[in-house]
């Protein structure tokens, strides 16, 4: 990673990871839990395009000159699988937010707990 665009790639991914989770620790709502939580994989997109970028490299299907350096096409894999899974648990937490909100009546996770008797 090269400089100034390093650190302000580090810096942005950390700064979206702290911000979504003290929205998950402050959350009174699952859909507001649900939110932060896909934030704080945000950060984790950055963090993984951050670490992959390099100053004036080309794409490796692109690139006609040999000696031209190119960025790592695994880093970009890793990213897109990231930004997958990502939506499927995103997906996969709000079915469950709605079943609870059906089955008990509230999303407001200090109310579920009193459920637990």
């Amino acid at each position: 990673m090269n400089g100034v665009v390093g650190l302000a790639c580090f810096g942005v991914a950390g700064w979206l990871l702290l911000i979504g989770a003290i929205g998950i620790v402050r959350s009174r709502h699952l859909v507001h839990t649900v939110v932060s939580l896909s934030v704080s994989q945000a950060g984790t997109y950055v963090l993984l395009l951050g670490i992959g970028y390099q100053d004036q490299a080309g794409a490796p299907i692109v690139v006609q000159d040999q000696r031209q350096p190119v960025v790592d096409p695994m880093v970009q894999a890793m990213t897109l699988t990231d930004i997958v899974v990502s939506a499927t648990i995103t997906a996969l937490l709000l079915g469950l937010t709605i079943q609870i909100s059906k089955r008990h009546g509230t999303v407001d996770p200090d109310e579920l707990r009193a459920l637990r008797g």
